[in-house]
């Protein structure tokens, strides 16, 4: 299994664009805008790592949430699962929400 990657490795590439494997001819380029991390609370399970990154995408191609192929200069090719959560007159953000157990 390949290693999991974390908030720091994200935190390294913040502003830099992730480009969406689309199934149509379009190419959709999202610019990762932040790294939000999750403290667990006294009520939840230990041990486990949380955060979320969001992403800022052009306005005129709306992805549907779903899994997706982003493929980034630096981290290569990453299957990551997205949520369209806003819209705006500048375009579409998306969040990704990481949670797994620490190794």
């Amino acid at each position: 299994m390949a290693e999991l990657l974390t908030e720091e490795d994200f935190s390294k590439h913040l502003h830099t664009k992730f480009r969406v494997r689309a199934e149509s001819p379009v190419v959709v380029d999202l610019e990762l805008d932040t790294v939000a991390s999750y403290q667990g609370g006294d009520n939840e399970q230990s041990g486990m790592v949380r955060f979320s990154l969001f992403f800022d995408g052009p306005p005129n191609v709306p992805l549907e949430q779903g899994m997706f192929t982003l493929e980034h200069e630096q981290l290569g090719e990453l299957l990551i699962f997205l949520v369209p959560i806003a819209r705006n007159a500048s375009g579409f953000r998306y969040e990704s929400v990481f949670n797994y157990f620490k190794k």
